[in-house]
């Protein structure tokens, strides 16, 4: 191997030697010529197999996603025999992609669960949960609005998203339940329950979105994975917290009507009736 200054540009391998059948010497350029092409520096095998190692980003706005998408595109537009392959960072995200959906249906599914146990009933953590959509478009507005990729830090914002969109519904449902064994009507109870606990549930609500307020607003190394996970849950709280407010209470006189059906109503109805003219015989 030649010195560094000789084995810089092309031309120097023209100072370069070789012997032919007869034994004379020969320069490089007297069989060959030399030229700058575009290649890998190093020869590499994959499983086996000659292989390139390319590495690069996405664009700005773009997710890796969908940069990885467009490659796998390229590679299957070129001759046969050429295949891709991704590992490290890529793979692990490219293998957590695809078991996203599960994941999400996971999460509603364990949180239902956990509820329908604590309630011991079926139709009230079926009233919670139906207020998680609302999350959830919530923090997509939000990542969409804010320019965010679709990656791994997204996907974890939506599951956080599950969680704190539940827990709104909760204060709101329980306080509903506890008054409606309490005698009251289904509608009243509700709606004494939303008025009640929307103190509690603002000041929660804000609280935990100026908290993350620091990830949505971060900037320099590692700025974008808390950006996405900020961004993400500010938007699926607020959505979660004002939204439950009008729309927890219908989903649950909703849900009561169709589990417990017309006649249960208008039995509360007639002991509540009931209720209110003994206590006024009582005063009287």
């Amino acid at each position: 191997e030649a010195d560094a200054p000789y084995r810089m540009m092309p031309e120097d391998l023209n100072d370069w030697y070789v012997r032919n059948n007869n034994g004379e010497m020969v320069p490089f350029d007297a069989f060959s010529t030399a030229s700058w092409i575009y290649g890998s520096p190093k020869l590499e095998r994959f499983n086996g197999t000659a292989s390139v190692n390319i590495q690069g980003g996405v664009a700005e706005g773009v997710s890796t996603g969908e940069g990885m998408d467009a490659i796998e595109e390229i590679v299957s537009k070129l001759p046969e025999g050429f295949g891709v392959e991704w590992y490290g960072i890529s793979f692990e995200e490219r293998a957590a992609g695809s078991q996203a959906p599960m994941l999400y249906m996971m999460s509603v599914l364990i949180v239902f669960l956990c509820l329908a146990a604590l309630y011991e009933s079926w139709a009230v953590p079926l009233a919670v949960m139906l207020v998680v959509p609302l999350g959830i478009f919530g923090a997509v507005l939000a990542a969409f609005f804010g320019g965010l990729p679709n990656d791994v830090y997204l996907q974890v914002a939506l599951l956080t998203t599950v969680g704190l969109a539940s827990k709104n519904a909760i204060l709101i449902v329980e306080f509903a339940k506890e008054l409606k064994e309490q005698g009251y009507r289904t509608v009243e109870a509700v709606a004494i329950a939303a008025r009640q606990r929307f103190r509690p549930i603002i000041m929660t609500s804000m609280a935990f979105m100026l908290g993350v307020t620091p990830l949505a607003l971060a900037s320099g190394a590692g700025a974008a994975s808390q950006n996405a996970i900020g961004i993400a849950v500010m938007g699926g709280m607020a959505a979660a917290t004002f939204l439950a407010i009008f729309f927890v209470p219908m989903f649950y006189v909703m849900i009561e009507r169709i589990f417990h059906g017309k006649s249960k109503t208008e039995d509360d109805d007639h002991n509540n009736e009931h209720k209110e003219k003994k206590e006024s015989s009582d005063n009287a």
